[in-house]
């Protein structure tokens, strides 16, 4: 066994013991996905997300592709894909950090300091710069809409939230016409 593949079943299992929720993708240990809970004291406090990790080959000595499924609101994570800007996570990887690191102290300090400056989402970085009580009440406004247990168990890829939201509002729309008849 190559020490990569070693290193990475170390650090995916000591992820399964943890208190963390993870879920494998096809038993994969490269591939897999990790409830994550917005930090309290902060605006994402409450929010809960789906958040999908890849290791690539060169793990430990290249940082692994993190993305949020459900929708939030932060300068350094792109709204629609949801990836997790790489220069953040490249600037602090080190291969002494493991999978409990990204959890416990990379993705909790993300959400702490965002970097409005090295923006995926620049609406976001201009409110933030901008307006700050706006940009904070527009992360909490995300976090109820978007980063629930049940978003982040409905999220798979990208956008079905949307479409999910937008057939219940045509939905409720017949309904109410329905009433109106």
């Amino acid at each position: 066994m190559t020490s990569t593949k070693r290193r990475i079943e170390t650090d995916v299992m000591k992820l399964l013991m943890s208190d963390y929720e993870v879920t494998l993708v096809n038993d994969n240990m490269r591939e897999f996905y990790v409830r994550f809970y917005g930090p309290s004291e902060t605006p994402f406090a409450g929010g809960i997300w789906k958040i999908h990790v890849e290791l690539q080959a060169e793990y430990p000595y290249k940082s692994p592709s993190i993305g949020f499924m459900n929708k939030i609101f932060h300068p350094n994570i792109d709204e629609l894909s949801g990836s997790v800007c790489l220069d953040v996570i490249n600037q602090t990887w080190s291969p002494m950090f493991d999978m409990i690191n990204i959890f416990e102290v990379f993705l909790p300090q993300l959400l702490r300091y965002p970097n409005p400056n090295d923006p995926l989402n620049g609406e976001a970085a201009a409110l933030m710069m901008r307006h700050p009580k706006e940009y904070e009440a527009k992360v909490k406004e995300y976090v109820q809409r978007f980063a629930t247990k049940d978003a982040a168990d409905a999220a798979t890829d990208g956008n079905e939230e949307d479409v999910d939201e937008e057939m219940s509002d045509i939905g409720s729309i017949s309904e109410e016409e329905a009433m109106e008849s």
